[in-house]
């Protein structure tokens, strides 16, 4: 377990607490003099939603989870709310005529009147508890998004609390009275499992929950949460923090992947900012501790380009454009290249991106618009990351002037794990040959004992081998069976995983190499080792080796069609698309199996059918290359 930095760095608060320090629309200085552009377009997105109507919310919406285990209708509609909201608060806070204030207390209004923040999907007091079908009204859960709308109404009342006091004192009353129930006294009096225990795994629930926590408390005067009430506040999200701090090793790596680093690395940054700016007797030197900075500079190592990124887990490979968060992050942690990152990212996001019209969080709005300025004239700079291995989570990634290359060792009990131990990922300037499909559309069924059932978590829709009993004489056919039930992939759990794990940098190579056969826990699997190798400025090469008696298909997915150029008998060419070519050698039988993506979720990464490409091994050796 490590130091309890952000606990001890609670422990020096003192005094008169500073709370959180945002313009509210009284500050014009701040207000009238953001960048005319932005201003524009802040106003602009708010008209354009002036003639929506605000979704309703039907008490047969939250039941639908537990009746057919579809989540994305309710969540649909209560995100609308929250995002039509934003919309009005940040156009009124720039054009300040009272012309949204109608809309944004009828947003806020239904966000306060609804029964529970709770998601449905998340309804329990149990981790990893079966769900209730409806919420308890006497007793508040905290998941996710009770916090974020704790945070949402808390700033929204901060923000336009000069406007309110105008309109009715009333308002401000009753955003006090709904954080107090849902969200104060439940944080103080009862004991959520993401807070932390010392013996149960943390991940971004945690640092996500507290920040959200922090931001509904700091934003209450003093007459509504007292210093002494704030402080323990305080000082329970500090060990919620070190908590989740000590998932990481001091390399930094997010083993729920890049697109989840917004949720966890990010809301950790936030929850050590807002706890290191309540006092003047705070020392900033937190931000200066090896993790805290290796956190932070894990999402430019994980960046391929052209918005892709390396991605494991449930991670998308297309993980978001940057903004003010990770901006402020480099900033705190004196680590320009970060600041520098950011900065680029969002100059070259489109308007919908900049503006944050897809996000709920109103104080990530906030801080995104007061440094448009700053993150528009920040420097850029050339410098990229070195080859990287993580050793916390087993994952190289290495480049050259064309390629970008991922391996993955480590085992199969990350945070939203895939069975993948051993898979590979590649791009070829910019652009995706070997590919990690992500996760499709979430449902009853992702977080559940039936989780690997669903194809895109299993290790036969990554780039494995799959195994057969040797007997087994139609070893690709059964592997094309997505179903087929006389196959051997990998298992979940941190007992499967990577053995004899090796990686080498060097001037002309990048190696990682393992045996991944105990993923598979296959009694006729002695050893299954795999070398994959990035000769820099030239070639892919992968190696594998077999021991055992058993037949193997490995599958190989990618995003552009391959079409055979040459199969003779024991090795192959292939085209992968006009992107790149492969060699394979060792093999008896080749297949092209088309994998069409019918998931929402997964359409917005893949745009058409993704590829599998099957290898029937001849003999014990195995090699690839790519060009």
């Amino acid at each position: 377990m490590r130091e309890r930095i952000v606990e001890n760095a609670s422990k020096s608060i003192s005094g008169q607490l500073k709370r959180l320090d945002i313009p509210d629309i009284s500050r014009r200085d701040i207000w009238d003099n953001l960048d005319v552009e932005l201003k524009g377009k802040l106003i602009e997105a708010g008209e354009l939603n002036l003639e929506k109507e605000w979704p309703l919310i039907l008490i047969t919406d939250y039941m639908e989870f537990g009746r057919n285990g579809n989540r994305v209708n309710f969540e649909d509609k209560n995100f609308e709310r929250r995002k039509l909201l934003n919309s009005f608060i940040m156009a009124e806070c720039v054009e300040n005529k009272g012309r949204f204030l109608d809309k944004i207390l009828e947003g806020l209004y239904l966000i306060l009147e609804e029964t529970s923040w709770c998601l449905p999907a998340h309804n329990t007091y149990v981790r990893d508890g079966k769900q209730h079908p409806l919420p308890d009204p006497t007793r508040p859960i905290i998941d996710l998004f009770n916090a974020e709308s704790g945070a949402e109404v808390a700033i929204a009342e901060k923000i336009l609390r000069p406007e309110f006091e105008k309109i009715c004192p009333f308002i401000s009353v009753y955003v006090n009275e709904q954080l107090e129930k849902r969200i104060f006294r439940p944080y103080e009096n009862e004991h959520f499992w993401w807070m932390g225990d010392g013996k149960q795994k943390m991940l971004n629930w945690t640092v996500w929950c507290s920040q959200n926590v922090l931001l509904a408390a700091l934003s209450r005067k003093v007459d509504d949460l007292s210093d002494d009430r704030l402080t323990n506040i305080i000082k329970k999200a500090a060990i919620s923090t070190d908590y989740f701090l000590d998932e990481y090793g001091d390399d930094g790596c997010c083993d729920e992947g890049a697109q989840y680093f917004e949720h966890a690395g990010l809301c950790m940054f936030n929850c050590i900012n807002l706890i290191t700016s309540t006092s003047d007797n705070v020392s900033k030197d937190i931000f200066n501790e090896e993790v805290i900075k290796n956190i932070g500079s894990y999402i430019v190592k994980m960046y391929v380009g052209n918005g892709y990124y390396i991605n494991y887990a449930d991670c998308s490979p297309l993980a978001g454009s940057r903004g003010a968060r990770e901006f402020l992050f480099g900033l705190a942690t004196k680590q320009p290249v970060l600041a520098s990152f950011a900065a680029k990212s969002y100059r070259e996001s489109d308007w919908n991106s900049k503006l944050l019209n897809d996000e709920i969080n109103l104080y990530y709005h906030v801080i995104q618009a007061l440094n448009h300025k700053q993150m528009m004239e920040y420097p850029e700079t050339n410098e990229m990351p070195e080859d990287t291995f993580f050793d916390s989570t087993g994952i190289m990634i290495a480049r050259d002037n064309q390629f970008t290359f991922a391996a993955k060792a480590g085992d199969n009990g990350d945070s939203h794990n895939h069975n993948d131990v051993g898979s590979v990922i590649l791009y070829k300037k910019g652009m995706p040959i070997l590919i990690d499909l992500g996760v499709g559309t979430y449902t009853s069924k992702t977080f559940s004992d039936d989780r690997y059932d669903i194809w895109t978590m299993q290790s036969q829709y990554h780039n494995l081998p799959t195994f057969f009993d040797k007997k087994d004489i139609s070893a690709i056919e059964r592997a094309m069976d997505k179903d087929n039930s006389l196959k051997y992939m990998q298992h979940d759990g941190e007992e499967y995983g990577a053995t004899k794990v090796e990686c080498e940098f060097t001037s002309e190579k990048a190696e990682l190499s393992m045996d991944i056969a105990p993923a598979y826990a296959y009694e006729r699997l002695k050893s299954y080792t795999r070398k994959a190798t990035l000769y820099k400025n030239s070639h892919i090469e992968i190696k594998d080796q077999l021991k055992g008696e058993v037949s193997c298909v490995i599958s190989l997915m990618t995003y552009e069609k391959p079409s055979i150029s040459k199969n003779d008998g024991n090795f192959a060419d292939i085209s992968i698309g006009d992107k790149a070519s492969m060699h394979v050698e060792g093999i008896s039988k080749l297949k092209i199996q088309e994998c069409p993506i019918e998931d929402s979720r997964l359409g917005i990464m893949w745009k058409h059918s993704c590829y599998r490409i099957l290898l029937e091994l001849e003999d014990k050796d195995f090699l690839m290359r790519i060009d």
